[in-house]
């Protein structure tokens, strides 16, 4: 009984091995004292018997957390797919049945564990698994696959409704509130859906892989939903796959290019800078939209040495055309900052590292930020955007009018430009709505002279939408009716007839 105590009792390998040593040398102990007061108990038997208790009870525990969540107490990953497959092994020579796969994770979770700490997520956890299994019958296989993902298996589904019933009832028993310290916490949870029909070609891996699959596309349409796994699903995964094991070689291979948009003033007709843009030509698959590369680069996080680079690269390209160039008017490019550039604590000593080595100005290059990197932290972003002024750099906000546009703090960040989107630009033609955009647009340059701003209009394809720009009094202008982006050779070409 004492061995299996200690054994049960102690996790580490070199405590319970001390725990050990000094309990045999108390056994020897005891009966070493009897033995002094003319009794005797064998010590070799009480030794071997402590011994072989605690073995016994460290191989069941060893046997029992290979298949059991450690935190939640519920059977993980391994044990799920070993008692999904015992289903389909079980089945009868003519079953027909449909066996469902419920794939759950809780959205926004990692901001639990950032705000409050990694003790208060490990309670939410356990909370969720007391929730679950007080809703779910005991039919039903609950548990835990990674971090804060949960897996339900329904035996024996005779009609899809029910599953989805399922969904919906769980969806709605999560949303209520959990309890921390006397603090509500909210969490929404997204879940894939797969089904599959038991049959000797059946696989638990795959039919788990599903769902997870469906999984991740409940969260990319919103999150706090349920989606079924449809086939076809499994194969935009593995191309999704494919494109980031491609895009990581493009990075290591130096596939990528940058093209640069002229930025025209509409005052003179001429350029004052330029735009830069990469793309992606890759040996294996040609040219590859931004469109595909860049939203996977930001969830990845390949975005950041991506992002060096194009800093890099468009740095040395401006600074080689002054030097080119001398007599047309000092050019600025003009760099995209995604959010997680934005994020990154040492940003402003990469771009100070970046401007040293190329020895060019700060003022030289101009940094472009969304409404929306800059609204989740206003306070962090102002000190952030202070620090990079302090370098020299102009700073645009991008896209403005898409995002928060919040007019209250617009006054406190240290920018120079507004750019006005696309959307707005190339509507000031569309029939009845036309003038109404082009008050939209009007106001935009309004609000950017009145706080000093310079404004630049984006997306501009006709003579009519340069004509109304001119006269809103607009200061710049890029887009396909100036040029389309181009190569760095085609570009030198432009700079040439200035």
């Amino acid at each position: 009984m004492v061995g299996g105590i200690l054994v049960w009792s102690f996790n580490r390998l070199w405590t319970l091995g001390g725990t050990i040593a000094l309990s045999g040398f108390s056994v020897w102990g005891i009966s070493f004292l009897i033995f002094t007061q003319g009794g005797w108990i064998p010590m070799i038997p009480a030794f071997v018997g402590l011994l072989v208790s605690g073995a016994c009870v460290l191989a069941d525990k060893s046997i029992y957390q290979t298949y059991h969540d450690t935190l939640t107490g519920l059977p993980n990953r391994r044990l799920l797919l070993r008692k999904i497959q015992q289903i389909n092994s079980g089945r009868g020579s003519d079953s027909q049945n449909l066996i469902a796969v419920l794939f759950l994770d809780f959205d926004r979770f990692k901001t639990i564990n950032d705000g409050l700490g990694h003790e208060a997520g490990d309670d939410l956890l356990i909370q969720i698994s007391d929730r679950l299994q007080q809703k779910l019958k005991s039919q039903i296989l609950l548990a835990r696959v990674g971090g804060d993902e949960f897996a339900l298996c329904l035996k024996q589904i005779n009609d899809i409704n029910e599953v989805q019933k399922l969904a919906d009832d769980l969806q709605k028993d999560l949303s209520q509130p959990f309890d921390w310290k006397s603090q509500e916490i909210y969490i929404t949870a997204s879940i894939g859906i797969a089904l599959k029909r038991l049959d000797s070609n059946f696989q638990a891996e795959e039919l788990l892989r599903y769902a997870d699959i469906a999984m991740y596309r409940a969260k990319e349409l919103g999150t706090d939903r349920y989606e079924m796994f449809v086939e076809g699903m499994d194969t935009q995964a593995v191309e999704r796959w494919q494109l980031e094991t491609d895009l990581r070689a493009g990075l290591k291979n130096k596939e990528f290019q940058l093209y640069y948009q002229p930025i025209i003033s509409l005052k003179t007709g001429k350029i004052a800078g330029f735009e830069a843009l990469v793309r992606w030509v890759s040996p294996n698959r040609g040219f590859v939209s931004p469109g595909d590369f860049i939203p996977l680069a930001e969830e990845t996080g390949l975005i950041v040495p991506l992002g060096q680079w194009i800093l890099q690269e468009a740095c040395e390209q401006v600074q080689k055309w002054h030097e080119q160039f001398p007599d047309v008017v000092p050019l600025i490019m003009s760099v995209n900052l995604s959010g997680r550039q934005f994020n990154q604590p040492d940003l402003v000593k990469q771009i100070k590292a970046i401007l040293d080595e190329v020895n060019i100005q700060g003022d030289r290059l101009k940094l472009e930020i969304t409404e929306s990197m800059m609204m989740n932290d206003v306070e962090g972003a102002i000190k952030l955007l202070q620090r990079l002024k302090e370098l020299g750099l102009r700073l645009s906000i991008d896209d403005f009018g898409t995002g928060y546009s919040s007019l209250s703090y617009l006054h406190r960040f240290p920018v120079d430009t507004l750019k006005i989107d696309r959307s707005f630009v190339g509507r000031m033609e569309e029939g009845n709505d036309s003038e109404k955009y082009i008050q939209i647009v009007r106001t935009i340059i309004s609000l950017g002279h009145n706080l000093d701003l310079d404004v630049i209009a984006e997306g501009i394809e006709t003579v009519a939408q340069v004509e109304v720009l001119e006269s809103l009094d607009c200061e710049y202008g890029q887009g396909y009716f100036f040029a389309k982006p181009l190569s760095a050779k085609d570009a030198e070409v432009l700079l040439k007839q200035n």
